[in-house]
């Protein structure tokens, strides 16, 4: 059964991008940096061939975008984070789903394939990030997600693995694989470079 690897990924426009990080770095170095992590992780884990790699994108209407190195794009849709990140569950062909973010500098194919072989034990896994939030959701989608997932999700703040966590029924089976940085700030960017 093929297995589905998505990056859910912004469109690397100058000041759309990692608006937290611009704060303090300046919005042409956090488009950068954006831009060389996307770039890493799409040539990185496209190169695979344990899995297929999907980007979801947004805005919708970028499908094209020269950034996307001819890969199968998607547009993410309408809604919230947590309504986004629920649609390629729904709409890719069946089989183990691992969906990322793309802003994970340390993040390599050997992460991705220990959520897969989590996912051979469990309904759901999660990557948490240290910050509080999770850079990898996964599921093995035997059976559909659970309607309750992502309600009431404080996006964006340390709650948010917590929250996402106290929104699965009892009965799913969850493995939490590795801790990783997601670079919100100029803390974890240093931290990610180290």
């Amino acid at each position: 059964m093929t297995r589905h690897l998505v990056i859910f990924a912004r469109a690397p426009q100058f000041g759309r991008v990692k608006r937290r990080l611009a704060a303090t770095i300046g919005p042409v170095a956090a488009m950068r940096f954006y831009r060389q992590t996307l770039d890493r992780q799409i040539r990185t884990l496209s190169r695979d061939r344990r899995w297929t790699v999907w980007l979801f994108v947004t805005p919708d209407q970028v499908l094209d975008h020269p950034a996307w190195h001819r890969a199968k794009v998607r547009g993410q849709g309408q809604g919230d984070l947590g309504q986004r990140m629920k649609r390629p569950f729904r709409l890719l062909p069946a089989g183990p789903l691992v969906l990322v973010g793309s802003d994970i500098p340390t993040m390599r194919p050997h992460h991705i394939a220990r959520a897969f072989t989590l996912l051979g034990r469990h309904d759901l896994v999660f990557g948490p990030a240290t910050d509080g939030g999770f850079w990898l959701i996964g599921a093995r989608r035997s059976r559909p997600l659970p309607r309750s997932l992502f309600a009431k999700v404080r996006w964006s703040t340390q709650h948010a693995l917590a929250d996402t966590l106290a929104t699965i029924p009892q009965g799913y089976t969850m493995g939490i694989a590795d801790t990783l940085d997601d670079v919100d700030d100029v803390e974890a960017m240093i931290r990610s470079a180290a």
